[in-house]
């Protein structure tokens, strides 16, 4: 019943909730957790209790998990019993009495342009190496478009409006947005199409994903950190490859851009989730005067 269940949950985040299939492996994977946890008790999700849920959240806390990954995990919980009661499984929700962690507010990491340009001037001292040339052209889109890992990895050679100089991008919950590229990006797109991708197909390949692995199949996000790790390591820049997406936002508020703007661009749904860029602003105008004024570190009088 329970692996029946999972599936069903599963489908129920995707078609119905409209969830994206990373936000779905997430919440199966946890619910999968929580199970296990019932089943090695000798307990049915048919029949636990509020206590069963918090003696489950609180073994799960022994491991040291952060209050942002908790309030995930209750989240995920939240929406499997809700799924259960509109199932007609069970009709009560034995976490929803029990409080939700509070998630610390992380600032977006993000780094200047110089840096930018460094790890890309690594890349670019690869030469003609085929995978530097498509490594170029996806960060190249990466930080000209504010791309998620997830979303660069999921674009399709027909996404590429190139006579618009637009990407078609599809994000979160399958909501679709346009996106402008920027002249860098076009110069390494163009090379990567014409000299790159048609080597990296398979003979006779019909694959559409525009991100290819050596062997000609749609290139995974665990390929893509890791690529980008080393080049930031060999530039001597401390990022991730998300913190290329936190820059495009940053530099656009910096240059002026309006904040509905960035929003439409990230393809966020709440205008919240983008203010927390202005958040880091302050903090480096804080840094600066801190550092710069010559009142900036002395104490009141």
């Amino acid at each position: 019943m329970d692996a029946t269940l999972i599936e069903e949950f599963n489908d129920y985040l995707i078609i119905e909730k409209r969830n994206s299939k990373e936000t779905a492996s997430l919440y199966r994977s946890e619910v999968e957790r929580y199970l296990n946890f019932l089943g090695e008790g000798g307990l049915s999700v048919k029949n636990s209790t509020s206590e069963d849920a918090l003696a489950y959240l609180v073994a799960r806390s022994q491991g040291g998990l952060s209050s942002r990954t908790q309030a995930k995990n209750m989240s995920a919980l939240r929406s499997f019993h809700r799924f259960l009661s509109e199932s007609g499984v069970r009709q009560d929700n034995p976490f929803e009495t029990i409080e939700m962690p509070k998630a610390k507010v992380t600032l977006p990491q993000s780094v200047p342009y110089e840096a930018v340009v460094e790890i890309l001037k690594v890349i670019d001292e690869r030469g003609e190496e085929p995978l530097a040339l498509r490594d170029k052209a996806l960060f190249e889109v990466n930080y000209s478009c504010g791309l998620r890992v997830s979303e660069a990895c999921n674009l399709t050679l027909g996404d590429y409006r190139e006579g618009e100089a637009l990407l078609r991008v599809i994000g979160k919950g399958d909501k679709e947005r346009l996106v402008p590229v920027g002249p860098y990006a076009r110069d390494a797109l163009r090379r990567y199409i014409d000299e790159v991708r048609p080597h990296l197909l398979e003979a006779a390949s019909q694959e559409k994903s525009l991100f290819l692995g050596r062997r000609g199949k749609p290139l995974g996000r665990a390929q893509v950190w890791k690529r980008f790790k080393e080049y930031a390591a060999e530039a001597n820049v401390e990022a991730k490859v998300h913190t290329l997406r936190h820059s495009f936002a940053s530099h656009l508020l910096r240059g002026g851009a309006d904040l509905r703007i960035i929003q439409e661009l990230l393809g966020h749904s709440d205008i919240k989730t983008t203010q927390i860029y202005t958040h880091t602003e302050t903090e480096d105008l804080l840094q600066a005067y801190r550092q710069y004024h010559p009142e900036g570190e002395s104490d009141k009088p």
